[in-house]
């Protein structure tokens, strides 16, 4: 779905374009003189102006800007076994699962989608999109880039360690620290800017679209918890181990706390953005009801600043309707706690183990290498 700056954009396009219903070339003996071939290169160079200028609002659609995306091909020349191990999961399937669902389907047609695949109400979440042939274009499911960002302004840093016949392994100590700051700079969201990781999880599996809900009959989000969904299918932790473990139990009870910090900001964005008292406005009220409740509980056994900020603030969170800068302004305390708790010391905060997922509640099977 274009935004309507795009709409706009495309309808001047085409009224210079084709005034006789042509496409930017008309006939021969419409060139004769000079001043017919003048307007001719005006009118390219308008049909090219306003082709980039609709390109650069069509991006904003969506969750990346395919202009950016490498695609997880390039990610793949180093990290082999990482990709191996996303192709056996939803997030890779869905690229070809999702648009032949009859769920999907039903979904679109009320929607009035005709091809899932070309309209930014799936493609948002569903599918990586990049440019080809300078059209935004799906490549694959939900992809590495999807929770890194994009990667062209920081993939050639991220992946350079000290030279052209530097390996990973031979990388001096000094270089490491240069090269990951500067691919923090450039835009790479790595594992251990937890809140920016995580927050990707949750723009999507909230389902913060209320269209999508109340008229497509979507689901109002996942029941989407941090520690069940990354330790399972998706776990992916074979860059520093062999056999994909386990992540430790310090990092684990911050992948739980967080993830009820942002369980509550994001569905109180939801409720902010609701317009109707339907479907997901009351799904996102009973998702933030339901968020604060865990962190109350949690903040009976834990003993940390931020935690209790966030549920200090929660005072001032009406969940009703038009109630828009209120909300938001709570959502965006959260969120500021959040980010100061990802850094927290894991090892300080044993009170939540009691909370813990088990490895059976595991989302999906763990990729074991081969």
């Amino acid at each position: 779905m274009r935004s309507e700056n795009t709409k706009l954009v495309s309808a001047g396009v085409a009224a210079l374009a084709r005034p006789n219903g042509e496409r930017c070339n008309w006939p021969a003996a419409r060139m004769a003189s000079p001043q017919s071939i003048f307007r001719v290169f005006a009118v390219i160079a308008l049909c090219l102006f306003f082709t980039l200028a609709g390109a650069t609002a069509f991006a904003a659609d969506y969750r990346l800007d395919p202009a950016q995306v490498e695609g997880p091909d390039a990610c793949g020349e180093c990290h082999k076994q990482t990709v191996k191990a996303w192709k056996e999961t939803h997030h890779s399937s869905t690229f070809k699962d999702m648009p032949r669902s009859d769920d999907a389907r039903a979904i679109a047609d009320k929607l009035g989608i005709s091809r899932i695949k070309s309209e930014s109400d799936c493609l948002t979440c569903h599918f990586t999109m990049a440019l080809e042939e300078a059209k935004p274009t799906p490549i694959s499911g939900i992809s590495c880039e999807s929770c890194h960002s994009a990667g062209a302004d920081w993939i050639d840093i991220h992946s350079d360690f000290g030279g052209k016949d530097v390996k990973a392994e031979n990388e001096t100590p000094a270089h490491k620290i240069k090269r990951l700051a500067d691919s923090d700079s450039a835009g790479m969201i790595r594992p251990s800017n937890l809140y920016e990781l995580a927050a990707n999880c949750y723009s999507c599996h909230t389902v913060p679209n209320e269209r999508l809900v109340n008229v497509g009959g979507h689901t109002a989000g996942s029941k989407f918890e941090l520690v069940r969904w990354t330790q399972g299918e998706i776990r992916h932790n074979v860059w520093y181990t062999e056999d994909n473990t386990e992540a430790s139990l310090e990092r684990r009870r911050l992948f739980y706390i967080i993830g009820k910090m942002l369980d509550y900001e994001y569905a109180l964005r939801g409720v902010a953005k609701a317009t109707q008292n339907a479907e997901y406005a009351k799904a996102m009220a009973m998702r933030a009801q339901r968020a604060l409740a865990f962190l109350k509980k949690i903040d009976e056994t834990v003993d940390n600043d931020q935690l209790t900020a966030i549920i200090n603030a929660s005072a001032s969170a009406t969940l009703k309707l038009n109630n828009e800068t209120a909300l938001l302004d709570v959502a965006s305390v959260v969120a500021g706690h959040a980010r100061k708790f990802a850094d927290a010391n894991g090892s300080e905060l044993a009170g939540v183990d009691a909370m813990l997922p088990t490895a059976d509640k595991y989302k999906g099977a763990v990729f074991v290498p081969q």
